[in-house]
């Protein structure tokens, strides 16, 4: 289970940081609430993102007046959390057919919010820009290239595909998805890896009792490949 004093100290020093050291502390109500994030098992990071979301909507509104307190958050830190759920596959709670207690079982990726020709496009370009970079390029290289050459030969199909040639289109896609994703992860020195194992490990703890162990295995494999992904700069599509 996640150590609620240590969860909320880290982010009061997060919230701290981003609020240019403004300390606000995580008291009363307010811890209470950030408690219960706890207690749904969002992981630190995750958290984290989501006060990201508030702060970047915050900075789009012009100069700030005063420090943002962590309970203002809260709406964006569960969107991240629901992101995260979908993205590592533990989104659906159901009962077990033994009559034990609820587990939780995988479920699909996050559902598209972009056509598909728009989604693709997107991610030509920032694939495109990542074969020049230096951390992705160098090791990732002729994955980007193979995924950049997959990708444009489905493009002209996405704009006009409909019903089963639209499924038939997203699951070839997923294919240049999940082949990319593999690249990254078999392109890690040993300690990486085992680093962000770890950090999978720790992210999925607080559902490890109440999953199924291939419902498990799966929904680490699948944040193993989310961190990887982040540590890259890929895309998800």
């Amino acid at each position: 289970m996640i150590d609620v004093e240590s969860y909320a100290r880290d982010l009061e020093a997060y919230l701290c940081r981003k609020n240019d050291g403004h300390l606000i502390r995580i008291t009363g109500p307010a811890f209470e609430q950030v408690q219960s994030w706890a207690s749904q098992g969002v992981p630190i990071k995750v958290a984290q993102a989501g006060i990201d979301r508030y702060f970047e909507r915050y900075y789009r509104k012009g100069p700030r007046r005063r420090p943002v307190r962590i309970e203002f958050c809260e709406p964006d830190v569960l969107d991240a959390f629901d992101d995260w759920r979908r993205a590592v596959g533990v989104i659906n709670v159901v009962a077990d057919s033994a009559g034990g207690p609820d587990v939780e079982e995988p479920s699909p990726a996050s559902r598209p919010r972009k056509s598909l020709a728009s989604q693709i496009e997107s991610a030509l370009a920032r694939l495109t820009v990542l074969r020049g970079s230096h951390q992705a390029g160098p090791v990732l290289g002729a994955a980007l290239d193979a995924a950049v050459r997959a990708l444009d030969a489905l493009g002209p199909e996405a704009a006009r595909a409909r019903g089963e040639a639209r499924d038939d289109l997203m699951r070839r896609v997923a294919i240049v998805d999940e082949d990319l994703a593999n690249a990254a992860v078999n392109a890690l020195d040993p300690r990486q890896r085992a680093a962000f194992e770890k950090e999978a490990d720790v992210e999925l703890e607080p559902f490890r009792e109440r999953m199924p162990d291939d419902a498990y295995r799966q929904s680490r494999r699948q944040s193993l490949q989310r961190l990887v992904r982040q540590h890259f700069g890929l895309p998800s599509l």
